[in-house]
């Protein structure tokens, strides 16, 4: 049974429309009755544009209501958010405004109760709701608080600056002004008590909860309030709305305001483009201008029936690269965002550079198979300054004068500057395209968090390159997994090669969120596809498919002395890896052919392509005959070799000639495994993991060029060699100090052993892969072996389990807790463990990265932004650079180890005229010299750093 109560006006107690609630920026202070209200009625929009028929159904049936009355209700809360306000600490911000309140004998407060500057106002509207929702009859639960329903959503409406509050004791919340002077006595409490009891009588919202909110709506309904809240607080939208004076705040003026906030608030929303993308297109053939292929084709023909019979759910593809993985993830994300009522999707892949990539085919697809609104967002660390609109390149974001400022506090300010522009914002796109350490800082306790998964909450995830995390980033994807189960978003999982065991960790986390807890006992086929319910917890069988393209990868190993740091003109040692560089690359020089060269670490590509060049200078004379990439490049070179290296090896164009290619060699790292479409006649790499030499291979004659389209050494299309210079293979060889922890020792040690097997028959493409990535990992593996090499694989797999089960646990250490755990305490996707910081989280999961910009001293003492001297650097003045300036610094930055930059000097730091852009943060200046052949350097801290034409290096 529905409870309807009416608010009746606390005796004697006026509304008093001298508590303001927004003032920084505007003509005069805006009453905090006003900002209420406007926040109500965006809510109630967002409610009916962003929200679909599903989620707003849940959330009113959990609180016992139809859905007429949950709109209606929720939208009261979202406009209660900053009662807050109403408290000394922060009317004492505005001396002008607080000062006839101060003198007012009706307003009672504890001595310095103003001063109490650490009860933030989003502290006191927990504290103060708790009662206000008791009063007015919310039911409740003093033995267990935390199942009150006042208690859930007083402490939900206290997170909308991004961090819960801890559920209050009963004897707290029946005593909140006596654990917190900041709240006031007399007067304040009945000023509160006014604004609930009239915003609820002009906003019609009566009804009573029955029950609470599970803790997926709960942060469906958490993000929303800061959605409505931001946009409400835009000074574009309040200085036309604020008040005549002598507004005092009557029945007939509330209602005037709220009516005329109704009337704004589709316009807010329709700027801010948080509609809803519909999966409009069921056909392949509409979605994409080419037939499916085999795997593409068997998803056509079967993913339909199974959703249709079990509703949305989880999606697994595994097949090798250039199978078309990309279009099948996207036609399966349009067939379970149908299912779903899903308003968009987010594509995440690993690295800046593959999201980047991918934005235009993604953008190709929305406008063939998507309608409603389609505002695509690219997000990443670099991304701020990037638009769909820009065909993927950077592009300064400028709002319209007077858009997307706030009204708020100087702290404030930050927060939302960083949402509405940044990646916090970036997720209620309906479309993105971006790195997955945006998606999996949704379950980090960083601030925010909520409004991330209410991002993602309602889309469907694409997860590109599932096998590529490590132990932590895989936890946390299982821990995000088990919260989109939980809230009902598809998923869509990739993978060129991925265990079972970590296929089925995936999956079983999914039907976990959804409430289905007994194991799956996945087994995935290579290449193939399975399906998840997550309705009804069915798991179809892994479908196996056919490839266009069977192949058997030739893989020669050459054992190797490592002698890669050895300078470019020393002699080169027999049996070194100097040595079969130049055999292997010397038919590419001499008759034409392009050929990748995969090192482990920057420092040993910069050093390999000065070594190539020296040996074969023949490259150098021609165009693009030797290249190199890396992502120690400031972001507009790294871009711009990426591009050319799209041009030189990418699938031919639909009718165009094809030839083989002249001779062109690059030099790469780990940046070209994964999402980047190049097309090799020969792959060279260093040794390496199983899976990521795969990934290599993938590159190698990937793409069909016909009998003249390769060099006459490479005229078999469907026989890719793969050459691996392994340094396990000489006798007493070990893995490279240079390579540090970049991979287990283990799992070399294993993949070296496997290729030794495999150099002879080589590998059956794709049949064949599923076994061989599984053997690798096989725990008997290491009883094949004898002797010594048993004994010391032995001891590495121990390390490996060791420090595999440490990023477990700090995973689950520093993670939120799974949505079943939550048990109405929102607080615990905030709380953080005793020393585990904001900076720590975002430190790892960035894989502790710092960030320079190099500036460059003339002979004339003149810093520019270029060795040519051609780029002035911007002074910057008092609202710190332009647009323009910003975008200009960010093209210009480039990653580094995070160990570069510890213990650096001051003069490193950035201007202060230059600003507080989020884009700023932790920027460190590198002001360099010049030392002739196109070499810059600095000393910073212990270092000396140079940059030059093969990027940042470091002595």
């Amino acid at each position: 049974m529905v409870k309807h109560e009416r608010a009746v006006s606390s005796e004697n107690c006026f509304l008093d429309t001298r508590m303001w609630g927004k003032e920084h920026g505007l003509s005069r202070p805006y009453p905090v009755m006003c900002h209420l209200l406007d926040t109500g009625a965006v809510f109630q929009e967002l409610w009916d544009v962003v929200l679909s028929d599903k989620t707003q159904a849940a959330i009113a049936d959990a609180l016992g209501l139809n859905v007429v009355e949950g709109r209606t209700l929720v939208s009261f809360w979202a406009g209660l958010h900053d009662i807050g306000k109403i408290t000394p600490p922060f009317q004492a911000q505005v001396p002008a405004c607080y000062s006839p309140v101060r003198s007012d004998p009706a307003y009672v407060s504890a001595p310095g109760a103003e001063t109490e500057k650490s009860f933030r106002h989003e502290i006191a509207s927990h504290w103060a709701l708790s009662e206000l929702f008791a009063a007015a009859g919310y039911p409740g639960d003093r033995r267990l608080p935390r199942k009150s329903v006042g208690q859930q959503v007083a402490q939900l409406l206290g997170g909308h600056h991004g961090l819960f509050g801890a559920v209050l004791k009963a004897k707290e919340a029946a005593q909140a002004s006596s654990y917190n002077p900041g709240l006031g006595a007399q007067g304040w409490a009945g000023q509160r008590r006014a604004h609930f009891e009239e915003l609820r009588r002009a906003m019609g919202a009566f009804a009573v909860p029955v029950g609470g909110l599970p803790a997926g709506l709960a942060v469906v309904v958490a993000g929303l309030v800061v959605v409505a809240d931001w946009l409400a607080s835009q000074t574009s939208a309040i200085e036309p709305r604020i008040p005549e004076p002598g507004w005092s705040g009557t029945a007939e003026e509330v209602d005037a305001h709220w009516q005329a906030a109704v009337k704004a608030a589709p316009g807010l929303v329709q700027a801010a483009r948080l509609g809803r993308a519909r999966f409009s297109a069921e056909e392949f053939g509409a979605m994409f201008p080419f037939a499916p292929n085999s795997l593409q084709r068997d998803l056509a023909e079967h993913l339909p029936g199974l959703v249709g019979e079990h509703g949305a759910g989880l999606v697994l593809v595994t097949a090798p690269t250039g199978d078309g993985k990309t279009e099948a993830a996207l036609f399966a994300s349009s067939l379970l965002g149908r299912a779903a009522g899903a308003r968009g999707l987010y594509f995440a892949l690993p690295t800046m550079g593959t999201a980047d990539a991918m934005l235009p085919r993604v953008e190709a697809f929305a406008s063939r198979s998507l309608s409603g609104e389609r505002a695509l967002m690219l997000l990443h660390s670099m991304a701020w300054l990037s638009s769909a609109d820009a065909g993927g390149k950077a592009a300064a974001f400028e709002a319209p004068v007077g858009e997307g400022l706030m009204s708020a506090g100087r702290g404030t300010v930050v927060e939302a500057d960083g949402w509405l522009r940044g990646p916090k914002r970036g997720l209620l796109a309906p479309l993105g395209v971006g790195t997955i350490d945006q998606a999996l800082s949704a379950v980090l306790p960083l601030r925010y968090n909520a409004l991330r998964l209410f991002g993602l909450s309602d889309k469907v995830l694409v997860v590109d390159e599932a096998h590529a995390y490590g132990p932590w980033m895989h936890q946390l994807l299982v821990r995000l997994l088990e919260w989109l189960g939980a809230m009902g978003a598809p998923v869509v999982l990739l993978s060129a090669t991925l265990t079972g065991r970590s296929a089925g960790s995936l999956v079983d986390a999914y039907r976990r969120g959804a409430g289905f807890r007994e194991p799956s006992r996945v087994v995935p086929r290579y290449p193939g596809w399975l399906f998840a319910s997550g309705v009804s917890g069915e798991v179809s069988a892994a479908r196996s498919t056919a490839s266009n393209r069977a192949r058997t990868l030739k893989v020669s190993r050459r054992p190797v002395v490592w002698d890669a740091a050895e300078p470019a003109g020393a002699p080169v040692r027999e049996g070194g890896r100097r040595a079969a560089l130049r055999e292997v690359l010397a038919p590419v020089v001499a008759e034409g052919g392009t050929a990748l060269v995969c090192c482990t670490t920057v420092a040993e590509a910069q050093q390999t392509y000065r070594d190539v060049r020296a040996a074969f200078p023949g490259l150098m004379a021609r165009p693009d005959g030797l290249r190199l990439l890396h992502s120690r490049f400031p972001a507009d070179m790294r871009a711009s070799i990426t591009a050319r290296c799209e041009s030189m090896y990418s699938k031919p164009l639909s009718g165009e000639a094809v030839t083989a290619r002249a001779a062109s060699v690059l030099v790469a790292t780990q940046v070209v495994e994964q999402s980047l479409d190049f097309d090799f006649d020969l792959v060279v790499s260093d040794l390496a993991p199983l899976a990521q030499l795969l990934q290599r291979a993938g590159r190698g004659r990937r793409h069909k060029r016909g009998p003249l389209g390769r060099p006459r050494w490479a005229a078999a299309e469907d026989e890719p060699e793969l050459v691996v210079l392994d340094p396990l293979a000489v006798p007493d060889g070990s893995v490279p100090r240079s390579w540090g922890k970049v991979y287990d020792a283990g799992l070399l040690r294993r993949t070296s052993q496997v290729l030794l097997k495999c150099a002879g028959e080589g590998i059956a493409v794709p049949a064949g892969v599923q076994q061989l990535v599984d053997e690798v990992y096989e725990e008997d593996f290491v009883d094949r072996l004898e002797g010594a090499a048993r004994e010391e694989l032995a001891r590495l797999d121990e390390e490996r389990a060791a420090v595999e089960a440490a990023e477990r646990h700090l995973a689950a250490w520093t993670g939120i807790c799974a949505p079943a755990d939550v048990q109405g305490d929102l607080s615990k996707l905030s709380r953080r463990e005793v020393g585990v910081t904001e900076e720590l989280l975002t430190t790892r999961l960035g894989a502790d990265t710092g960030r320079v910009l190099c500036l460059y001293e003339q002979a004339d003492g003149v810093v520019t932004f270029d060795p040519e001297g051609e780029a002035p650097v911007p002074a910057g003045g008092r609202h710190g650079l332009k647009a323009a300036e910003l975008a200009d610094v960010a093209r210009r930055v480039a990653p580094v180890p995070g160990r570069w930059l510890r213990g650096g000097e001051p003069a490193g730091a950035v201007p202060q005229r230059w600003g507080t852009h989020p884009s700023l943060r932790d920027l460190v200046l590198l002001t360099m010299s010049s030392v002739g052949d196109g070499t810059w350097r600095c000393c910073h801290g212990r270092y000396t750093i140079s940059m030059s034409e093969v990027g940042l290096e470091v002595e």
